[in-house]
Protein backbone atom coordinates (compact mmCIF):
# COMPACT_ATOMS: atom_id res chain seq x y z
CA UNK A 1 0.00 0.00 0.00
CA UNK A 2 2.47 2.25 0.74
CA UNK A 3 4.42 1.66 -2.59
CA UNK A 4 1.12 2.74 -4.75
CA UNK A 5 1.34 5.75 -2.40
CA UNK A 6 4.62 6.86 -3.90
CA UNK A 7 3.08 6.74 -7.39
CA UNK A 8 1.63 10.02 -7.31
CA UNK A 9 4.31 11.56 -5.75
CA UNK A 10 6.97 9.91 -8.49
CA UNK A 11 4.75 10.75 -11.16
CA UNK A 12 4.18 14.54 -10.13
CA UNK A 13 8.31 14.62 -9.76
CA UNK A 14 8.83 13.40 -13.15
CA UNK A 15 6.13 15.59 -14.53
CA UNK A 16 7.89 18.81 -13.13
CA UNK A 17 11.07 18.05 -13.99
CA UNK A 18 9.66 17.70 -17.97
CA UNK A 19 8.72 20.86 -17.38
CA UNK A 20 11.30 22.60 -16.60
CA UNK A 21 13.86 20.64 -18.47
CA UNK A 22 11.84 20.84 -21.40
CA UNK A 23 12.45 24.79 -22.04
CA UNK A 24 16.50 23.99 -21.77
CA UNK A 25 16.13 21.15 -24.44
CA UNK A 26 14.15 23.74 -26.63
CA UNK A 27 16.54 26.29 -26.21
CA UNK A 28 19.23 23.44 -27.21
CA UNK A 29 17.12 22.66 -30.48
CA UNK A 30 16.82 26.00 -31.86
CA UNK A 31 20.48 26.87 -30.95
CA UNK A 32 22.22 23.89 -33.14
CA UNK A 33 20.06 25.37 -36.63
CA UNK A 34 20.40 27.25 -39.06
CA UNK A 35 18.23 30.67 -39.82
CA UNK A 36 16.30 29.27 -42.97
CA UNK A 37 15.89 25.43 -40.89
CA UNK A 38 13.92 27.63 -38.01
CA UNK A 39 12.12 29.96 -40.12
CA UNK A 40 10.70 27.10 -42.26
CA UNK A 41 10.28 24.03 -39.66
CA UNK A 42 9.25 26.59 -36.57
CA UNK A 43 10.98 26.28 -33.26
CA UNK A 44 9.27 22.84 -32.15
CA UNK A 45 11.30 20.83 -34.78
CA UNK A 46 14.27 18.78 -34.67
CA UNK A 47 17.47 19.85 -36.06
CA UNK A 48 18.42 18.14 -39.29
CA UNK A 49 22.55 18.63 -38.41
CA UNK A 50 24.43 20.44 -36.24
CA UNK A 51 24.65 24.19 -37.26
CA UNK A 52 26.82 26.29 -34.66
CA UNK A 53 27.33 29.48 -36.94
CA UNK A 54 24.84 31.26 -34.09
CA UNK A 55 26.73 30.07 -31.23
CA UNK A 56 30.09 30.91 -32.96
CA UNK A 57 28.70 34.35 -34.09
CA UNK A 58 27.61 35.29 -31.12
CA UNK A 59 30.75 34.62 -29.24
CA UNK A 60 32.86 36.41 -31.47
CA UNK A 61 30.36 39.34 -31.43
CA UNK A 62 30.00 40.05 -27.92
CA UNK A 63 33.52 38.14 -27.01
CA UNK A 64 31.93 35.65 -24.75
CA UNK A 65 35.03 34.39 -23.05
CA UNK A 66 36.55 37.66 -21.35
CA UNK A 67 32.73 37.68 -20.72
CA UNK A 68 32.69 34.40 -19.21
CA UNK A 69 35.48 35.21 -17.09
CA UNK A 70 34.35 38.46 -15.65
CA UNK A 71 31.33 36.25 -14.38
CA UNK A 72 33.41 33.97 -12.92
CA UNK A 73 35.90 36.41 -11.51
CA UNK A 74 33.05 38.68 -9.91
CA UNK A 75 30.54 35.71 -8.60
CA UNK A 76 33.48 33.76 -7.00
CA UNK A 77 34.89 36.35 -5.43
CA UNK A 78 31.61 37.40 -3.82
CA UNK A 79 30.62 34.04 -3.19
CA UNK A 80 34.13 33.50 -1.30
CA UNK A 81 34.19 36.56 0.77
CA UNK A 82 30.69 36.68 1.83
CA UNK A 83 30.98 33.77 2.95
CA UNK A 84 33.86 34.63 4.96
CA UNK A 85 32.40 37.90 5.81
CA UNK A 86 29.05 36.14 7.34
CA UNK A 87 31.13 33.72 9.13
CA UNK A 88 32.70 36.34 11.38
CA UNK A 89 29.48 38.34 11.49
CA UNK A 90 27.55 35.70 12.61
CA UNK A 91 30.44 34.11 14.59
CA UNK A 92 29.48 37.25 16.56
CA UNK A 93 25.85 37.13 16.81
CA UNK A 94 25.40 33.57 17.33
CA UNK A 95 27.79 32.86 19.88
CA UNK A 96 29.67 35.94 20.80
CA UNK A 97 25.82 36.79 21.95
CA UNK A 98 26.49 40.89 21.22
CA UNK A 99 24.13 43.01 22.91
CA UNK A 100 21.26 43.83 20.96
CA UNK A 101 21.05 40.45 19.20
CA UNK A 102 17.58 40.53 18.05
CA UNK A 103 17.97 44.23 16.91
CA UNK A 104 20.51 43.04 14.59
CA UNK A 105 19.43 40.36 13.44
CA UNK A 106 16.36 42.16 12.61
CA UNK A 107 18.64 44.53 10.72
CA UNK A 108 19.94 42.00 8.60
CA UNK A 109 16.36 40.68 7.43
CA UNK A 110 14.77 44.04 6.66
CA UNK A 111 18.33 44.38 4.45
CA UNK A 112 17.32 41.35 2.42
CA UNK A 113 14.61 42.97 2.02
CA UNK A 114 15.28 46.39 0.19
CA UNK A 115 14.72 46.00 -3.43
CA UNK A 116 18.08 46.67 -5.35
CA UNK A 117 16.25 49.66 -7.05
CA UNK A 118 16.80 51.56 -3.89
CA UNK A 119 20.22 51.09 -4.17
CA UNK A 120 21.13 51.98 -7.97
CA UNK A 121 21.66 55.41 -6.97
CA UNK A 122 23.62 55.65 -3.67
CA UNK A 123 25.54 52.62 -4.71
CA UNK A 124 26.37 54.45 -8.13
CA UNK A 125 26.95 58.11 -6.54
CA UNK A 126 29.60 56.58 -4.05
CA UNK A 127 31.60 54.30 -6.58
CA UNK A 128 31.65 57.65 -8.54
CA UNK A 129 33.13 59.77 -4.92
CA UNK A 130 35.49 56.49 -4.66
CA UNK A 131 36.84 56.17 -7.78
CA UNK A 132 35.44 52.56 -8.35
CA UNK A 133 32.99 53.12 -11.16
CA UNK A 134 33.20 50.83 -14.48
CA UNK A 135 35.07 48.64 -12.43
CA UNK A 136 35.30 44.98 -11.45
CA UNK A 137 36.13 45.70 -7.95
CA UNK A 138 33.13 47.96 -6.80
CA UNK A 139 30.37 45.24 -8.25
CA UNK A 140 32.73 42.80 -5.77
CA UNK A 141 32.31 45.10 -3.22
CA UNK A 142 28.52 45.66 -3.56
CA UNK A 143 26.78 42.27 -3.89
CA UNK A 144 29.51 40.74 -1.18
CA UNK A 145 27.77 43.50 1.55
CA UNK A 146 24.46 42.45 0.09
CA UNK A 147 24.98 38.45 0.02
CA UNK A 148 26.54 38.66 3.41
CA UNK A 149 23.25 40.62 4.78
CA UNK A 150 21.95 37.09 4.02
CA UNK A 151 24.48 34.83 4.92
CA UNK A 152 25.07 36.71 7.98
CA UNK A 153 21.20 35.99 8.81
CA UNK A 154 21.36 32.41 8.36
CA UNK A 155 24.23 31.57 9.57
CA UNK A 156 23.86 33.69 13.00
CA UNK A 157 20.45 31.41 13.18
CA UNK A 158 22.15 28.41 13.01
CA UNK A 159 25.02 29.30 15.36
CA UNK A 160 22.69 30.31 18.45
CA UNK A 161 22.23 26.68 18.55
CA UNK A 162 25.79 25.44 18.83
CA UNK A 163 26.44 23.05 21.72
CA UNK A 164 27.98 25.93 24.09
CA UNK A 165 29.76 22.54 25.60
CA UNK A 166 31.62 21.39 22.63
CA UNK A 167 32.79 25.41 22.93
CA UNK A 168 33.95 25.47 26.43
CA UNK A 169 35.52 22.36 26.31
CA UNK A 170 37.65 24.11 23.30
CA UNK A 171 38.93 26.90 25.62
CA UNK A 172 39.70 24.95 28.51
CA UNK A 173 42.09 23.57 26.61
CA UNK A 174 43.03 26.70 25.88
CA UNK A 175 41.79 27.61 22.71
CA UNK A 176 41.79 31.32 21.60
CA UNK A 177 38.49 32.94 20.34
CA UNK A 178 40.23 32.63 16.81
CA UNK A 179 41.22 28.90 17.12
CA UNK A 180 37.17 28.30 18.19
CA UNK A 181 36.15 29.41 15.15
CA UNK A 182 38.28 28.27 12.58
CA UNK A 183 38.64 24.74 14.15
CA UNK A 184 35.06 23.86 16.01
CA UNK A 185 32.80 26.01 14.26
CA UNK A 186 33.42 26.41 10.80
CA UNK A 187 34.09 22.02 10.58
CA UNK A 188 30.86 21.69 12.36
CA UNK A 189 29.17 24.77 10.19
CA UNK A 190 30.72 23.76 7.16
CA UNK A 191 27.59 22.03 4.75
CA UNK A 192 25.88 24.96 5.62
CA UNK A 193 28.49 27.24 4.51
CA UNK A 194 29.08 25.35 1.11
CA UNK A 195 25.33 26.04 1.08
CA UNK A 196 25.99 29.02 1.34
CA UNK A 197 28.76 29.17 -1.38
CA UNK A 198 26.83 27.78 -3.86
CA UNK A 199 23.99 30.44 -3.52
CA UNK A 200 26.14 33.03 -3.51
CA UNK A 201 27.63 32.19 -6.99
CA UNK A 202 24.43 31.60 -8.81
CA UNK A 203 22.70 34.77 -7.31
CA UNK A 204 25.65 37.06 -8.23
CA UNK A 205 25.77 35.12 -11.41
CA UNK A 206 21.95 36.12 -12.67
CA UNK A 207 22.06 40.15 -11.21
CA UNK A 208 21.60 42.17 -14.38
CA UNK A 209 20.23 45.47 -12.96
CA UNK A 210 23.35 46.80 -10.72
CA UNK A 211 26.06 45.15 -12.96
CA UNK A 212 23.94 46.91 -15.96
CA UNK A 213 24.72 50.57 -14.07
CA UNK A 214 28.02 50.03 -12.97
CA UNK A 215 29.79 48.58 -15.43
CA UNK A 216 29.49 50.45 -18.76
CA UNK A 217 32.68 49.52 -20.57
CA UNK A 218 32.77 46.55 -22.74
CA UNK A 219 35.92 44.62 -21.38
CA UNK A 220 34.45 44.51 -17.85
CA UNK A 221 31.19 43.53 -18.30
CA UNK A 222 29.26 40.07 -17.09
CA UNK A 223 27.02 37.75 -19.43
CA UNK A 224 23.78 38.84 -17.76
CA UNK A 225 24.81 42.27 -19.40
CA UNK A 226 26.01 41.37 -22.68
CA UNK A 227 23.10 39.25 -22.93
CA UNK A 228 20.81 42.19 -22.32
CA UNK A 229 22.53 44.61 -24.34
CA UNK A 230 22.25 42.46 -27.00
CA UNK A 231 18.86 41.62 -26.93
CA UNK A 232 18.07 45.46 -27.78
CA UNK A 233 19.63 44.95 -31.05
CA UNK A 234 17.68 44.41 -34.10
CA UNK A 235 20.23 42.46 -36.12
CA UNK A 236 19.94 38.89 -33.76
CA UNK A 237 18.25 36.57 -35.70
CA UNK A 238 16.30 33.51 -33.29
CA UNK A 239 18.78 31.06 -33.73
CA UNK A 240 21.46 33.70 -32.65
CA UNK A 241 19.00 34.06 -29.36
CA UNK A 242 18.89 31.03 -28.84
CA UNK A 243 22.21 30.58 -28.62
CA UNK A 244 23.11 33.22 -26.28
CA UNK A 245 20.56 31.78 -23.99
CA UNK A 246 22.38 28.46 -24.21
CA UNK A 247 25.63 29.73 -23.50
CA UNK A 248 24.37 31.96 -20.53
CA UNK A 249 22.76 29.40 -18.67
CA UNK A 250 25.39 26.36 -19.75
CA UNK A 251 27.99 27.46 -16.81
CA UNK A 252 25.86 28.17 -13.97
CA UNK A 253 24.17 24.80 -14.96
CA UNK A 254 27.82 23.04 -15.18
CA UNK A 255 28.48 24.80 -11.85
CA UNK A 256 25.38 23.82 -9.93
CA UNK A 257 25.94 19.98 -11.21
CA UNK A 258 29.18 20.46 -9.79
CA UNK A 259 28.30 20.99 -6.40
CA UNK A 260 25.33 19.55 -6.36
CA UNK A 261 26.23 17.06 -3.36
CA UNK A 262 27.26 20.05 -1.41
CA UNK A 263 24.10 21.75 -2.10
CA UNK A 264 22.10 18.70 -1.14
CA UNK A 265 23.92 17.84 1.59
CA UNK A 266 23.73 20.90 3.53
CA UNK A 267 19.68 21.24 2.76
CA UNK A 268 19.93 17.43 4.51
CA UNK A 269 22.09 18.48 7.14
CA UNK A 270 19.89 21.33 7.93
CA UNK A 271 16.79 19.85 7.82
CA UNK A 272 17.85 17.01 10.29
CA UNK A 273 18.89 20.01 12.73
Amino acid sequence: MTAVKKYPVLAALVLGALFMVLPFAVVLMNAVKSPDEYSSDGPLSLPDGLHLDGITTFWERVDFGEKLWNSVLISGSVALLAVVLSVFSAYAIGIGRIKGRPWVLAFFVLANMLPQEALVYPVYYLSKEAGLYDTRLSVIIVFTVIQSAFGTYLLASVLSGFPREVIEAARIDGATKWQVLWRVVVPVSRPTIGVLMVLFFIWTWNEFLLPLVMLVSDDVQTVSVALGVLQGQRDMDATMTNAAALLGVLPALAFFLVFQRTLTRGIAVGAVK
